[in-house]
């Protein structure tokens, strides 16, 4: 993985970069009645949102016709004319095409320009003057830009709710056709074509998926919202201090080269599925994955490094894994839409790449984090002077869970010199 030596982190730069463009747009207006508001083709989605009652706009017909009726130029790969791909979308969407992306943004009451900010924000194609928008899309639109309207939202606010949702609902659908869709439409009977299996499924899974999504959101949301208010200074809201921490599969690039692609997507599964679920249930988040990689976070040191050493311990307790190393630090980190940014996750992935096989190390910030909370000696120098005189006045000695081990200082490119610490869990 590749980490900007200029302090900006991981993952996609925030979004708030895009606030002094957007002060230059124009806010929501409706165009003149039957004028295009630009001369270029509009960008619009082929999906998206819940129905609504159906409305409709009386613009003049697309060029080409109904895009029903023909192979549309923006949708590479997709036959429009196809009747279960028609059926299966107008089952999903629940209404069916009628306004092309000028009609919508028209009928939604939002000017083009912003209609297209928020269509090209949510990931979807230019449809060009296609009729190929539903009342669900018009529904959307209506939505953000009330927003905009009643003050709830700035409008570049309003760009990155619809990036943010866009970009990881888009990567749920993949996801979730990947993983289970595809095998489950595998025709039951010789002679049965997978599409004839597809839209019965989808029409029995659609309702039950969209519920568990809004109640897993919400669960989310709440998690998310808790964080925040018990956060003391306001500042920290956005640059916070956290635990950071990358594990790494070691001689991934060489295995890319042994294994066929369903093995390594097997073993790339297994490994994202045995860090997210050990990630989750020792009181971390799971910002993302990266294949060979993952990113995960922690409010307090003590979490993140009993988290490290899990996932070090339950891989190479399983024969089929292949080493891991990870790297943790600890300080101030800047969170834009999910993702973390800056110096503190730089440090933690320049510590991951030097980090033996099967081992933890950890910058001296988390090093003292644990030594300050009682999870980690000073030295173990200290935690034998402490155990001996215990000893001689008969009391317990103090109780470490962690154990940390200073390394060589060394150079990092962008980062200056570092001190690493081996983390090890005492027995």
């Amino acid at each position: 993985m590749t980490v900007d030596d200029t302090g900006s982190g991981t993952g996609t730069p925030p979004a708030s970069r895009h606030a002094d463009a957007a002060a230059s747009h124009p806010s929501a207006s409706q165009p003149a009645e039957g004028t295009p508001h630009d001369d270029s083709p509009p960008p619009a989605p082929a999906s998206g949102g819940a129905p609504s009652d159906p409305g409709g706009g009386t613009d003049p017909a697309p060029r080409g016709g109904d895009l029903a009726s023909r192979e549309v130029d923006d949708a590479p790969g997709e036959r429009a004319d196809d009747p279960l791909a028609l059926r299966l979308e107008q089952l999903i969407l629940g209404a069916e095409r009628r306004y092309t992306a000028f009609q919508a943004a028209r009928t939604a009451g939002v000017s083009m320009e912003l209609a297209s900010r928020f269509w090209r924000a949510m990931g979807f194609p230019d449809i060009g003057q296609a009729k190929a928008l539903t009342e669900a899309d018009v529904l959307a639109l209506r939505r953000l830009a009330g927003l905009v309207e009643a003050g709830l939202l700035s409008e570049a606010m309003a760009v990155q709710v619809a990036r943010s949702t866009g970009q990881t609902t888009a990567r749920l659908a993949d996801w979730q056709i990947d993983s289970f869709l595809e095998g489950l439409t595998e025709p039951p009977e010789p002679g049965m074509t997978r599409t004839e299996v597809t839209y019965p499924l989808v029409e029995l899974l659609l309702p039950e998926l969209e519920e568990f999504l809004v109640y897993v959101w919400r669960r989310q949301l709440a998690a998310g919202t808790l964080r925040v208010v018990q956060v003391a200074d306001d500042e920290e809201m956005v640059d916070r201090r956290l635990a950071v921490g990358f594990a790494d599969l070691v001689g991934f690039t060489r295995l890319t080269r042994r294994m066929e692609e369903e093995e390594l997507g097997e073993l790339v599964e297994a490994f994202e599925t045995t860090a997210a679920d050990l990630v989750a249930a020792h009181g971390g988040r799971l910002i993302k994955t990266l294949g060979d990689e993952v990113l995960f976070a922690a409010d307090d040191a003590g979490t993140a490094a009993e988290i490290s050493l899990r996932l070090i311990e339950t891989m190479a307790s399983d024969e089929t894994m292949p080493e891991l190393r990870v790297g943790i630090a600890f300080g101030t980190v800047t969170t834009r839409m999910g993702d973390v940014f800056g110096t503190t996750v730089n440090l933690a992935s320049r510590l991951t790449s030097i980090a033996p096989k099967d081992a933890v190390l950890v910058d001296s910030a988390l090093a003292e984090e644990l030594s300050r909370t009682g999870d980690a000696p000073v030295s173990e120098a200290e935690a034998a002077a402490q155990a001996e005189k215990a000893a001689e006045a008969g009391e317990e000695p103090p109780s470490y869970r962690f154990g940390l081990q200073p390394m060589w200082q060394r150079p990092v490119r962008g980062l200056g010199v570092i001190e690493p610490w081996m983390l090890s869990r005492r027995v």
